[in-house]
């Protein structure tokens, strides 16, 4: 396989989570009564027009200036058509050849400079989602050996934003690295949930593969719909193995759509790939151009903020990659960034945030940093317990770090806890003899042993400095 590059291109759905549907005043809803959410818009009756919706034209724009890409001062609306049941006008309303957002470029941090990836952003276009098409009875609520299909038309509307990269990326660990940043991105924008399991995050990849130094490109395969970052990763790697075997067996990949199942790691043809072509794409004659003027833009653009992606870069340096991205795809930097600043230790911030916070279920946006940078600053004065306890309340309204480090201060007094040592010592001199023959692992038992007398309210530096020097002499 090292004599094979994979090339592939991601097209991101990302479901914005306006009020009201594209083009009427339907409101959305996630998990309704099925069919609950509609009107002769959404359903198509005859003689219903379309009114676009502004607040998803000004959040497309506020995505694209987020992607680096040049806002269009005109865009259109065009009809493209298909029939499937989940659409019920036979077309859905999309822009095609003049669209808001173009020529972008998002950053994909690696592990140091020199494998920091910019991945090109081809266009970014507003459109309206298809109804939900539910498959009953067969396996895993697949269309393949189902009984029958039923159609909620509740999300046919929905305003929907298409993200189309270049076929710039490289392998099936990347791409997932880009979907948890463009994830990120379009949370902290506050335009969409973004969730893969519901759907309001749908990925397709268009996979090729090409001998190392080719420089053209081979007939790609799509795979459509994969609902995890691990399955999106999974299933572009299962793809790039099914090709390069075909190509090494004398076959040739045919452009079709795929399936990938999770379960088993199979691909299975859906149907044959479309062209633009085939969707006879032509000007929506009911819609006016899209034509932004220079304040809605400016507007958007003040929403826009440093990218998860140069983010990560800036803490790199400090954290390492590993905990820099962690923090950055979890969404705890800024609450890292805000716990340094009040005097906390990098490393020990982070740590903090990116675990001890997150396993208490204590919510960045609930924490005053001041105060848990002091606790940051008490740790090695707190037992443990007493730490986590102090975390897992940090979240809590008028928490303040004085109280909890001032109810749980380890106890440091060298003689008090010499006493205590000496007893210990004195009660076990067995362990004492064969700690001074070599077994130097028998410090532990003895600090353990203060730490148990003292109910864990010892402070583990003095009493290990404490132990060593009396086991010593």
């Amino acid at each position: 396989m090292n004599s094979w590059e994979p090339v592939i291109g991601l097209e991101i759905h990302v479901q914005l989570k306006t009020r009201t549907k594209m083009f009427c005043r339907c409101e959305l809803g996630w998990a309704e009564e099925e069919n609950t959410r509609t009107c002769p818009v959404c359903l198509a009756h005859p003689g219903a027009l379309p009114v676009p919706n502004r607040r998803a034209i000004e959040w497309t724009i506020r995505i694209g200036l987020a992607l680096g890409c040049t806002i269009a001062d005109r865009a259109i609306f065009a009809r493209k058509n298909y029939f499937y049941p989940d659409l019920p006008k036979g077309y859905q309303i999309s822009q095609f050849d003049m669209p808001s957002c173009v020529d972008g470029t998002f950053l994909v941090p690696g592990a140091d400079a020199g494998s920091d990836r910019e991945i090109a952003i081809v266009r970014a276009h507003l459109e309206e989602d298809a109804a939900k098409t539910i498959h009953v009875g067969g396996a895993g609520g697949r269309i393949h050996g189902a009984e029958r299909s039923l159609v909620d038309f509740n999300r046919g509307g929905t305003p929907l934003v298409e993200i189309v990269t270049g076929p710039d990326i490289r392998s099936a660990d990347e791409a997932r690295r880009f979907l948890q940043l463009l994830r990120q991105t379009v949370v902290e924008l506050g335009v969409s949930d973004a969730e893969l399991e519901k759907g309001s995050l749908r990925c397709d990849a268009n996979v090729s593969v090409r001998r190392v130094g080719e420089t053209g490109f081979r007939t790609k395969a799509e795979l459509k719909n994969m609902n995890s970052f691990k399955f999106v990763a999974d299933g572009i790697d299962a793809e790039i193995a099914r090709q390069i075997e075909i190509y090494e067996s004398g076959g040739e990949v045919r452009q079709e759509t795929l399936h990938y199942d999770p379960t088993s790691g199979r691909i299975t043809p859906l149907r044959s790939k479309e062209d633009s072509d085939d969707y006879r794409y032509f000007p929506e004659p009911d819609m006016v151009p899209v034509e932004p003027d220079a304040a809605m833009v400016a507007a958007q653009r003040a929403e826009v903020g440093e990218s998860p992606g140069a983010r990560i870069v800036r803490l790199r340096e400090t954290l390492g990659f590993d905990t820099a991205s962690g923090l950055v795809t979890s969404g705890r930097d800024r609450l890292y960034d805000r716990v340094v600043a009040a005097g906390a230790d990098a490393r020990a911030a982070a740590n903090v945030v990116m675990n001890q916070l997150a396993q208490a279920g204590v919510a960045p946006d609930e924490v005053d940093p001041v105060e848990l940078a002091k606790l940051i600053e008490a740790r090695d004065r707190m037992p443990r317990e007493a730490l986590l306890e102090a975390l897992a309340r940090a979240g809590d309204p008028g928490f303040r770090a004085d109280d909890a480090i001032a109810g749980s201060a380890l106890v440091d007094d060298t003689a008090a806890l010499g006493a205590i040592i000496d007893a210990i010592i004195a009660a076990n001199p067995g362990q004492v003899a064969a700690f001074r023959g070599g077994k130097e692992g028998l410090l532990g038992f003895f600090v353990g042993q203060v730490m148990k007398e003292t109910g864990g309210k010892a402070s583990p530096k003095v009493v290990n400095e404490l132990v060593r020097a009396r086991l010593a002499g």
